[in-house]
């Protein structure tokens, strides 16, 4: 990997420079309104047609709706999905889950509209948000480069990262705090370009709120400032970075180790790397010893050098050219060093966490060999790879995200989701209620939900089905067992159709293994299905 410095931002490239930006970024305006436009309309529809189609489940919207739903409320991000799921003991919020005290941002939301599809719309508007960004950040790498070329590449990033698959695969999955992370990386990286590095602080700060790992991509971040400043004049560029570098990692051990068990969480509850050690230190240790532990780990599973080869080939290998791929190291080690399955394939979020990241580094080495004064087989060539990636990303999108907007039947509840819905109906308001992952998220506004899982929880109600999987089940069967174990111990079916039963409890009669998490309730994790971790575009 090479670590070419970007070319100087127009803040310190003259009044030339100032002026192309200006041409380049503030002349249309009417397209960064309309990429914008276009970016919320796609993948707020992905995430509608997921709601309408009863595709999105508890985990995650019901979990994040629920947490919202208390800060709309002044109080904590409490989920009773999560906390109940996982055995958290009472006191719990998902402050203790994940440190993303940011979410507290969309209470808003709920104050104007108070249904779960809002986090739908507000993760819309968040990733919208980055369309002028990424346009900035274009302007400012083709700084050099003749104006026409410059306002084409702004569109055309605009484009890209508006349709870019990663955000299409994340509105498809629901919501999560990544909606937030992808913008402030945008912000970030964009003043860090423009030497504002006022700015670049405060989008840190708040990233660092985002998650708890995003320190990590800070603290490289600074080391890019560093690196980038080193031959330089740029006093306040080297004092940003040192500070990034080393308040990054220290926002993320204090949220791992106080904060997060301050809110009922532990803080080795996410640790995925047993093959490393049992803990961070541990692991360090263990590095240390023996260093190709961490190739072994890097590449024990096919799936793993997979997600590398689809990250960095539909990019043509650009971002690795520019020093801004460093900021994604610490996001993929987490997922190639993991032990979790669910890490390894692009069918879930974690892939627009590093979006921003890699399509920044890609503008910038297209805007450094687009630099007038090139010769003009450097030009040439830098728009065959423009073209090239943009190609690849847009041809991407059409599958993963766009193509099934257009088939009405992709809108449209399967006949088991369908029966959820309307069982759902019959369940009063303020109602307790066990339910299917996958209806979860429409009783969360208007009853005391809880999944239904291995554990019987003594609820009113209990909605499930018992002739198709549903998570956290391994197997339609062990479902139908539950539904036979309550009809043995005091509930009475009130409706079936499609496989869906809604079963209400009729006396005290206790059912057998029934716990409600308490003070002393270790959490638990999930044991992942031995289905998953084998398709890279398969959750």
């Amino acid at each position: 990997m090479t670590t070419q410095t970007a070319p100087p931002p127009p803040a310190a490239a003259g009044p030339a420079a100032r002026r192309l930006a200006a041409a380049v970024l503030l002349g249309p305006a009417r397209h960064t309104a309309l990429l914008t436009a276009l970016c919320f309309a796609v993948t707020c529809a992905i995430g509608l047609q997921g709601w309408t189609s009863v595709s999105l489940g508890g985990f995650d919207l019901g979990i994040f709706d629920q947490g919202v739903r208390g800060y709309a409320h002044f109080g904590l991000p409490v989920s009773t999905l999560k906390s109940y799921h996982h055995e958290f003991p009472p006191g719990f919020s998902l402050l203790g889950d994940h440190f993303s005290p940011v979410l507290a941002l969309l209470a808003p939301l709920y104050w104007i509209w108070d249904d779960p599809r809002s986090l739908i719309i507000g993760q819309s508007l968040l990733f919208a948000a980055g369309v002028p960004l990424i346009r900035r950040i274009a302007g400012h790498a083709f700084a050099g480069a003749e104006p026409r070329t410059a306002r084409r590449a702004a569109d055309l990033a605009g484009l890209v990262y508006a349709l870019g698959w990663p955000l299409l695969v994340a509105a498809r999955v629901g919501f999560h705090e990544v909606a937030f992370a992808v913008p402030l990386t945008l912000l970030m990286l964009e003043r860090g370009l423009a030497r504002r590095y006022g700015t670049v602080v405060p989008a840190a700060v708040l990233l660092c709120c985002t998650k708890e790992d995003l320190g990590l991509m800070v603290a490289a971040y600074g080391l890019v400032l560093l690196l980038r400043t080193r031959r330089t004049g740029d006093r306040a560029g080297r004092f940003t970075g040192l500070g990034l570098l080393l308040g990054g990692p220290v926002a993320s051990v204090a949220a791992i180790t106080w904060l997060i068990p301050a809110m009922g969480g532990q803080p080795g509850y996410y640790w995925n790397y047993g093959s490393l050690g049992t803990d961070g230190g541990d692991a360090l240790r263990s590095l240390l010893h023996d260093p190709f532990l961490l190739v072994q780990a890097a590449f024990d599973q096919p799936l793993k050098p997979l997600l590398l080869l689809w990250l960095f080939g539909t990019t043509l290998l650009l971002p690795l050219r520019s020093a801004t791929v460093l900021c994604a190291l610490p996001l993929l080690a987490e997922r190639i060093l993991s032990s979790n399955p669910n890490h390894w394939s692009i069918a879930r979020h974690y892939d627009s966490l590093l979006w921003p990241v890699l399509l920044t580094a890609a503008i910038e080495v297209l805007g450094r060999l687009s630099a007038a004064g090139r010769p003009e087989r450097s030009l040439w060539r830098a728009r065959r790879l423009g073209l090239g990636a943009a190609g690849i990303a847009l041809v991407a999108a059409l599958p993963i995200g766009l193509l099934p907007l257009a088939v009405p039947s992709s809108w449209a509840p399967k006949p088991s989701e369908a029966a959820l819905v309307r069982a759902a109906a019959l369940i009063p308001d303020g109602a307790s209620v066990e339910a299917d992952n996958q209806i979860a998220p429409r009783l969360t506004a208007r009853a005391d939900v809880v999944l239904v899982d291995g554990t019987p929880r003594g609820r009113e109600y209990v909605l499930t089905r018992g002739d198709k999987r549903s998570f956290p089940f391994k197997t339609d069967k062990e479902q139908a067992e539950r539904i036979q174990l309550l009809l043995a111990h005091g509930y009475r079916q009130l409706w079936a159709e499609d496989g869906v039963v809604l079963l209400h409890r009729e006396g005290d009669q206790p059912v057998p293994g029934e716990h409600v998490p308490g003070p002393d309730s270790e959490p638990v994790q999930d044991e992942v299905p031995s289905d998953v971790g084998h398709n890279l575009f398969r959750g």
